[in-house]
Formats: C-alpha cells, structure tokens, sequence
C-alpha cells in the first residue's frame, strides 16, 4: 500500500501547493486590499474547481468499470499517456514560473477587482481547476496501476494536507520556503515517475490490442527476482519498473527519460535572480453591487451541483444496460425464451428458471458450443444475473436442468462490431478421457517402481546398511513424489506412506507416524536399523496395498486440471518452507520430483489446451524451465542444497519463480472445467 502512496503522495503535494499558493495569493491580494467581501468570491471558484475535478473522477472510474476487460486496457492506456502528457507540461510549467507567477496572480487580481463577481470567481476557478483535473487523472492512473486505490488516495490525502499546511504556513508569513529549488526537485522525480506511467499505459494499450509486441520480452527477470520482495514491491509501486517488461514498454521508458530529463535539468541550470516582493496594491474600490435577489447560497450549491449531475448523466448514459430488461426462461420447455437480439458490449441477463428442476444456463456460439457466461444452480422459481460480453455474431441459450438433457434455444444473430469476445469451448468428460488414460499409465508405471525401490529400501535397513538406506530412501520418496495427481485417488494409502508428524499427539514419537517421513527422522537422527526395520515393513506393505488398489479406485477426470497447480501448490507451501524435513535437507529434490510430476501432468493435458489457449503453454513451458534451471543449480552430484542453506537472494528466486508458475497455472482448471454445456 504505502509503495504504491508515494507518487500520488508527491502529486498531491505538487498540485496542492501549486493550487494552495494561487488560492493564498488571492486572498493576500483582497485582504490588503480592503477587499474581504470579495472573498466568498474566491472560495465558491474553489468549490466549483474541487466539484468539477471529483467528478471528472468519478467519470473515469464508472465509466472505465462499465467496459470490457480490452477495452478497460485500452482505455486506461490512452488515459496513462495522457497522465503523462500533463505531468510533463506541469513540471516545465512550474519550472519556468516558479520564480515569477505570485506576481502574475497579483496582478490578475487587482484587475479582476474592479470587475464583476464572475470574473473573480473564474480566476480563482481557472487557477485552481487545472490542478485539480491533473490530481484527478494522475490518480486515476496510478490506482489502476496499483490495482488497488486506498494507497494513492491515502498518498495523495497526505500530500495536500501537508501542502495546505505549507501554504497556510507561506500565508501567515510563519514558513519560508525556496519554492524554486522545491518545484525542482520534486520535477526531477516526477519525471521518472512518470516514465514509469507511460511504460505501464503502453503495456496497458498492447493489452488492449491497440499496440504491438505483447509478448515480446525486452527481459524477464521473474525467476531471479522475487515479485513479492519489499524492494521489488516498492520499486514496482513508485516507478512502475516490472521484473518482465516488453521492448515497447522498455523504448518508451528509456527514451521518455533521455528527451525529458535532460531538457528539464538544462532548463534548471538557467538561473535568474528571485523577482522583489510586490509592492501592497492600492485599495480598490468595491465593486458595485446590485440589490441581492437571491440567497448567498444559491451559487455555491449551484457550482457543486452542475459537475455532479452532468457526472452522473455521463455515466448514466455509458454504462450498458440488460438487453432491453428482457427476463430470459430457464427450463427443459422454455429455454431462451423472452430473449432477442441484444447491443453489444457488457450485457446483464435476468435468468428466470421457470421450470421444476434446478438447472444450469450457458449463452454460447451454437456453431462451436463456446460458452460466453454462465450461471450453475438456478433453483425453481428463482431469478439469477448473467453478465456477458456481446459482440458481432451467433449465440443461444443451452439449459441444463438437472438429470435431464441439455435443451438450446433459437439462434439470435447479433450484428454490428463489438471487437473480440474471448469464449471458452466447453470440456467433457469424454475429452478428458484420453489424458486421464495416459496418466493412469504414468501412476501404475510409477507405482511399480516405487513397489520396488521400497522393498530395496528395506532390504538396506534390515541388512544395516544405513548409508546406502539413506540413498534409497531418496530415490523412493522422489518417485512417489512424482504422482502428486493422483494423491486425490490413494485415500488412507498416503497417510500411512507419507504421512507428518504434525498434529499427532507424541509428535514424531506417536505410534502412528509412519511412512517415508518417519523413516527420515530415523535415518538421520541416529536410529538403529532395529528401530527402523519395523517402519519400513509397513512402508512397502502399504505401497503394495496402493498399487493394487489403484486401479480400481475412481479418478475424477475433473481432478486433473486441477493438480496442474496443486502439486506445486503444496511445494510453496510445505518444501520451501522446509517444514517436512525431517532432517535430510531434501526438500528442494521433492521440489524438483513435484515439478517433474507437473511436467507429465501438462504432457497429457497438452493437446487440450493447445485448443483451449494458443498463448498459455508457451508461457508456462518458459516458467517450468526457469524454475528448473534453478532447482539445478541447488543440485551437485548426489546432494541437494538444504532450503535453510540457500543464501536469501536464492531462496526469494525460487518462491518467486514458483509463484509465477502458480500464477501462469491458474487458469488451467477454468480453461479444462468440465462443463454441462459441452
């Protein structure tokens, strides 16, 4: 939170002592010029200035949450390079007029004394307006990038409480401050934050499809950089630097800092000399005013009011609405009915299950069966939103009550653009037939290697033989660790062979630790191959009693997609962390086994997903080998290195190249979910 604070911080005190200073000079100028009535003048420009910048706000971000997942890229993009655009004008502004533009205000104001009330409350308006338009776009930005927005709101409230202070402070004559080395210096930074900016609204744009080269890696540094660090976190957060970037991101980073920077710091070295104090304006005559026919309170609601209703009318008239209100019927009789062609964009559809079974409803391409939304358990009588992306194209409704077949309604044709919808084509379980076959296979193989490498397990205890049981031991604990899948399907089997400690009630001493675990605890804590023989008996009884029982037992086929990420899951959170060590220090050889295991899983589930998703495997097979070649280097000869033996820049690289695996894995469950649809 607080890394993501510090440039909406900096922004806030930039804009709001710029925007404090021009409001303190203006009621300086009508105090010392006798002027006082004048003032609720300037405070009601103020209020319209603060109202119309809330509400330009509030118009990016409900408008911006009304789009689609491309088109809020997009969007935010165009908006992060105009962030941009004004931050850089602002800066070279302030740079140049620091020195002289309390004068410039002093002046306006005087002229504007003699005129009517508009004119000053435009000034001060005008004056304050800019930067309130700049704190709003610039903080929408930085949110969007943080993708979270209690940081910069928290960041740029602390700014313009400091800097109304600074200015109240400058008012009172109780503060000198050297404004022209203060707007230098926070210049120079903001600059780089904001080539940061333009860098993540490029990503954003080549996310949205409207620029190049998203896939395109100047450098990846994920594997050895680990994403959750509190240094990689701040950097990320202040300047938007990402341990993957692309070449575009990178070109515009790099070359906004080499045009920017220098023509800033070149303009800084031109110094002149601090302008003399403006002399104390002659009083002005008041102004003079008509009978009043109004309350005072009428123009400042008024200011306030118009931005907020023309806000709320924007959004109002942006967001999508259902597809004319239309209740859609949800039965074995009635599916689809009610429902006719609707806009495109972001639509929500009320599904009305009219029918006496609970059912599930799809909208889909009825030419490929790709589903568009989806809502599962729509009881009897109950009415469910489903919200869905339309575009150019076909769809219809598929109703599945349940224990009955699947109905499809009539065909809607949609026309017009709308861009791409993304669609997911359904999985059955008859898909996942082959892949659960094939690994079926790779677990009977790795069972019957597993019979074997225990019985020699403990052929080497029974014959004392405790070095050579130590070796063993490993080269068995690897091969079971290799069928993280099929762990669902070994029911009480996976206690009794590889089973903790935790939670049992003599800890490694209870009578009911057993497995490979407790065998490593005997091994290298100095049992004797007497008190060890035992153990490893009921070892390979219970690996023999699996191998039997495993062909018989029932495998989900819905459990395959998601071990893609479980196994591994399991790895984060138990291997390296080192908690199920029992004293070999081989927790990153099970890393290693885990991975090897996913590695098979995806092997079997690799033509499904090639269908599903063109771009997902590349990047995952990139993650895999990354997060191999550092299991690697932890390896030498026969000997692994014990996790809390890695030095901490290594043990942050394998947690953070392993998150990124987790994280390129997630969407493998939804992408192979069976589907009633299908």
């Amino acid at each position: 939170m607080w890394d993501d604070a510090f440039p909406s911080f900096l922004i806030g005190l930039r804009e709001g002592l710029e925007a404090g200073l021009i409001v303190s000079i203006l009621v300086a100028t009508l105090v010392r010029a006798d002027a006082k009535s004048r003032l609720p003048q300037v405070w009601t420009g103020v209020l319209a200035a603060i109202a119309l910048a809330l509400s330009f706000g509030a118009v990016l971000t409900f408008t911006a949450a009304n789009l689609s997942a491309t088109a809020q890229e997009a969007f935010g993009g165009v908006l992060s390079v105009i962030a941009v655009a004004f931050v850089t004008a602002m800066v070279f502004w302030m740079r140049r007029s620091a020195r002289t533009f309390s004068g410039e205000i002093r002046e306006k104001v005087t002229g504007a004394l003699g005129m009517g009330a508009g004119v000053l409350m435009l000034t001060s308006f005008l004056a304050v307006g800019r930067e309130g338009l700049e704190t709003a776009l610039f903080l929408w930005t930085t949110a969007r990038a943080a993708g979270e927005s209690s940081g910069p709101l928290t960041g740029a409230a602390i700014g313009l409480v400091l800097a109304a202070g600074l200015c109240w402070g400058l008012y009172r004559r109780v503060l000198r401050i050297n404004l022209t080395k203060f707007f230098t210096a926070t210049g120079v930074v903001l600059v780089v934050i904001a080539a940061g900016v333009l860098g993540y609204g490029l990503r954003d744009l080549q996310e949205g499809g409207v620029l190049p080269g998203l896939t395109t890696y100047a450098f990846d540094l994920s594997g050895s950089v680990d994403a959750g660090s509190w240094y990689s976190t701040l950097v990320q957060g202040v300047f938007n630097l990402m341990p993957t970037m692309t070449w575009l991101q990178v070109v515009g980073y790099v070359g906004y800092l080499a045009v920017v920077l220098p023509l800033f710091v070149r303009g800084v070295r031109v110094r002149t000399p601090e302008p003399e104090p403006v002399p104390k304006p002659a009083p002005a005559p008041e102004a003079v005013s008509s009978p009043r026919h109004r309350p005072v309170w009428v123009v400042p609601v008024a200011v306030v009011a118009v931005p907020a209703v023309v806000a709320g009318l924007v959004v109002a008239f942006a967001r999508p609405k259902p597809a004319r209100s239309e209740t859609v019927a949800v039965s074995e009789t009635e599916c689809g009915k009610g429902f006719t062609a609707p806009d495109t964009g972001r639509q929500t559809f009320r599904m009305h299950n009219t029918g006496d079974k609970t059912s599930e409803v799809y909208l889909i391409d009825p030419a490929s069966g790709a589903v568009y939304g989806e809502v599962e358990g729509i009881a009897p009588g109950t009415t469910r939103d489903l919200v869905a992306t339309v575009a150019g194209g076909s769809y219809a409704w598929r109703c599945v009550p349940t224990g009955a077949k699947a109905v499809t309604s009539a065909t809607v044709h949609v026309s017009g653009g709308g861009g791409t919808v993304k669609a997911v084509v359904p999985v059955s379980e008859n898909d996942l037939a082959a892949p659960l076959k094939a690994y079926k296979v790779y677990v009977d193989q790795g069972l019957a290697t597993l019979e074997t490498q225990t019985r020699q397990l403990g052929a080497d205890i029974a014959g004392n033989h405790l070095d050579k049981a130590r070796t063993a031991w490993l080269t068995a604990h690897r091969t079971y660790s290799s069928l993280g899948a099929a762990y669902g399907t070994f029911e009480d089997f996976d206690q009794k062979i590889n089973g903790r400690s935790d939670g049992l009630a003599g800890g490694v001493d209870d009578k009911d630790f057993a497995g490979f675990h407790r065998i490593e605890y005997g091994l290298w804590h100095g049992q004797s191959a007497g008190e060890l023989k035992v153990p490893a008996q009921q070892l390979a009884t219970a690996v023999v009693g699996l191998r039997k029982a495993f062909p018989t037992q029932d495998f989900d086929p819905g459990d395959l997609p998601l071990r893609a990420h479980e196994i591994l899951e399991n790895a984060l959170q138990f291997e390296l962390t080192g908690d199920t060590d029992e004293g070999s220090g081989t927790n990153l050889a099970t890393v290693d086994s885990n991975l090897a295991g996913t590695r098979e899983l995806l092997t079997v589930l690799r033509p499904l997903l090639t269908k599903e998703s063109t771009t997902l495997l590349p990047t995952v097979d990139a993650a895999v080998a990354r997060l191999q070649k550092l299991l690697d280097s932890a390896h030498h000869g026969g000997s692994w290195t014990p996790v809390e033996q890695l030095s901490q820049p290594d043990r942050a690289r394998l947690n953070g190249a392993t998150g990124q695996l987790l994280e390129d894995l997630a969407p493998v469950p939804d992408l192979l979910e069976i589907r009633k649809s299908a």
